[in-house]
């Protein structure tokens, strides 16, 4: 119950009932079907309503569920003969991005991607998901490597940002990220991009610079946080559901802006729902999208990348 978004009281207090009356039926050998079915009708009908209408601020708080899938989840759906690669060859590993090689749709590719832990050891193993710059040196190492052989590249995006602790700093955080934006734009691979959940500033980017860029429909994807936003322009972090709306972070709106190519639709109620709906929904998105790629050249799959990054921001008055 604790992992139950308080938007979603009405649907959980039903499906209790619902849990409720099969119990009792089951115990008291009662024929309770009829009513079984019109209040899983009308637990149906509420799921539509509630998921169909929610707020930005709530879509920030279904992207930071911590039973939604992340990369390591898609990958073990996706992929066979996933092999993980690690270290930057510089200074150290960094459990925080996940890279290896593996078959995904029968194609061999390079898979990178953010992994945030489930339980306490993990998530300060893996630093909640926030790369230090030996993580996006190893990240750019084997995306080099992929370019060398021709294998494509498939990133999945789930970080609150790029970690901002002064020993990172002190490793050149801020020069590994640009170094990683420059080199994407020049790569000669096919490259997807995926948001999975949290697409956090410079800390997403630095993989995410790619032919194309999809977005899970719950996912969100901005240069800072709301809470962070409202710190700096309201010295208040509880307005960060004002800010959520000001900032535009959904991928309904990213899509609008023609930041993202597509949006990948979720099970009602979210990817945690229903994770082998969300990764099959995924995984045919990805196959199509580099099935596409493929096809094109690469010199112009390289000028086509560098005009949709150049034109972002355009605006008339």
């Amino acid at each position: 119950m604790a992992n139950w978004l308080e938007f979603e009281k009405p649907i959980i207090d039903l499906e209790k009932r619902i849990d409720d009356l099969r119990q009792l039926a089951k115990q008291e050998h009662l024929e309770v079907g009829d009513e079984l079915r019109k209040l899983e009708k009308k637990a149906d009908k509420l799921r539509q309503d509630i998921f169909s209408k929610l707020s930005r601020w709530q879509r920030v708080q279904l992207a930071r569920h911590p039973l939604r899938p992340f990369t390591l989840d898609y990958i073990s759906r996706l992929t066979t003969e996933f092999i993980e690669l690690h270290g930057d060859r510089l200074f150290a590993e960094d459990p925080a991005l996940v890279c290896g090689l593996g078959k995904i749709s029968g194609r061999r590719a390079l898979l990178i991607g953010h992994q945030k832990g489930r339980d306490t050891k993990e998530k300060l193993r893996r630093n909640f998901g926030m790369v230090h710059p030996e993580g996006y040196r190893k990240s750019l190492r084997l995306m080099n490597m992929a370019s060398k052989f021709s294998l494509p590249i498939v990133s999945f995006i789930d970080t609150p940002g790029a970690y901002p602790g002064i020993e990172a700093e002190e490793r050149g955080q801020s020069v590994a990220i640009a170094e990683n934006i420059i080199s994407m734009a020049a790569l000669r691979t096919p490259t997807v991009a995926v948001i999975i959940g949290e697409g956090g500033s410079g800390g997403a980017l630095a993989i995410a610079v790619a032919d194309r860029v999809l977005m899970m429909e719950n996912a969100i994807y901005s240069v800072i946080s709301p809470e962070g936003c409202a710190a700096i322009l309201w010295k208040d972090r509880t307005k960060a559901e004002e800010a959520a709306e000001a900032l535009r972070v959904t991928a309904d709106d990213l899509q609008e802006l023609d930041v993202v190519n597509e949006v990948i639709p979720e099970p009602i109620g979210g990817a945690h729902r229903d994770p082998t709906a969300a990764a099959r929904l995924l995984g045919e998105s990805i196959e199509r999208n580099l099935a596409e790629l493929i096809q094109i050249p690469l010199d112009r799959l390289i000028e086509e990348r560098r005009e949709r990054y150049l034109k972002m921001g355009v605006f008339t008055d």
